[in-house]
């Protein structure tokens, strides 16, 4: 019965040793397969002189607007639909439109009867400029035959052989034939103020004639662009506005994208970013499509980190910094198969960073051309 209390000492004392024994080889285990398991994860299977990142298709989206305020007449185009560059797709009420080109016609037809009247009145004007040259003629006629007279008076008078009435009554005269001469000059004058106010009228309907012109020519282009067109080959993404709707002045009508222009973005780390060239070599692989390999190139390398740390003071720190990369799938093999391009699908992308380098044969066959 004594010895009973150390005996299980002894014991507890050695259970509680085999038990950390195996909780140490546990956790060296869980190293180990951690080890293992990072090791393949960050193992792309790639040689030398590449690089991955994975990402997902995008392409470059456009909003489908109205130039002017008015309402949505129609829709003619789905969700999801593939359209073409230049095929209709929604329609606007243009009979606001029409209405205000029907009253610039009005106003044109108005400007080009301004233009003959305008004519007219000129020429009206140059006839009555006419006579008033005429009579100045007549006028300087008269004056100098009462000068004349006056002149012949004055002589006579001297040796008393016509009296001092006749000297003053072809003075009188003279005066008269001075002031109508004048008048004359001023009617002159007159005329020409009255032609050239009158051609004044001329230039203004004619610039009426072009203002009723520009501004049929701008509600033609306002009525054509109520026929909202695709601008380019793509896909239709959603329908931002329904039939009936009043939309404001670049209201949206429609999302697409445009699948001439599809490219894929991923990021890559400090070291690897730094020696990707742009026009680089690169091959996507979907998920969806994991047996096909689909060639891009790079376009773009982000001058920015995009993940960075809040100090980047060390290497170590620097190191982490991600970089984003672009890379365009070429437009010649877009229009191939532009209707099964599809965005958004995820996958990797695989960049050859050293030119020299072999594309491994999982990147070499089944490239889609």
């Amino acid at each position: 019965m004594p010895l009973s209390g150390p005996l299980v000492a002894k014991g507890l004392e050695m259970k509680f040793e085999h038990r950390e024994r195996l909780l140490a080889l546990a956790a060296v285990a869980a190293v180990a397969i951690g080890y293992v398991v990072w090791q393949k994860a960050t193992d792309t299977g790639l040689p030398d002189g590449f690089a991955s990142g994975n990402g997902r298709l995008e392409a470059v989206e456009i909003d489908i607007a109205a130039k002017t305020a008015g309402r949505l007449k129609d829709v003619l185009v789905r969700e999801g639909d593939f359209v073409r560059a230049g095929q209709p797709l929604a329609h606007m009420d243009i009979a606001q439109l029409v209405a205000r080109k029907r009253e610039a016609e009005a106003q044109l037809r108005r400007a080009k009867i301004a233009i003959d009247t305008a004519g007219s009145l000129v020429a009206q004007r140059q006839a009555e400029r006419s006579s008033a040259a005429a009579v100045i003629e007549q006028r300087q006629a008269e004056l100098d035959a009462a000068e004349s007279k006056l002149a012949r008076s004055e002589h006579l008078v001297r040796n008393n052989n016509v009296s001092q009435q006749v000297l003053d009554d072809d003075r009188a005269s003279q005066r008269r034939a001075k002031a109508a001469l004048a008048a004359s000059h001023a009617a002159l004058a007159a005329s020409d103020a009255a032609i050239g106010a009158a051609k004044a009228q001329v230039i203004d309907a004619e610039a009426a004639v072009e203002a009723a012109k520009a501004a049929i020519e701008s509600l033609d282009a306002d009525i054509e662009d109520s026929t909202l067109t695709s601008p380019r080959d793509g896909r239709v993404q959603f329908r931002v506005a329904q039939p009936g709707e009043v939309l404001s002045s670049g209201g949206r009508v429609l999302n697409m994208i445009d699948l001439s222009d599809v490219y894929m973005t991923f990021f890559l780390p400090t070291q690897q970013a730094g020696r990707v060239p742009i026009g680089a070599e690169v091959r996507l692989v979907l998920d969806a499509a994991p047996h096909l390999v689909v060639p891009a190139t790079v376009s773009f390398v982000s001058d920015v980190a995009q993940f960075t740390p809040k100090t980047v003071e060390t290497v170590d720190e620097r190191l982490k910094l991600m970089f984003r990369v672009r890379a365009h799938i070429p437009p010649d093999l877009l229009r191939k198969y532009l209707t099964q391009v599809k965005t958004g699908l995820p996958g990797m992308a695989y960049v050859r960073i050293d030119g020299n380098a072999s594309w491994p044969a999982h990147l070499a066959s089944n490239v889609v051309q």
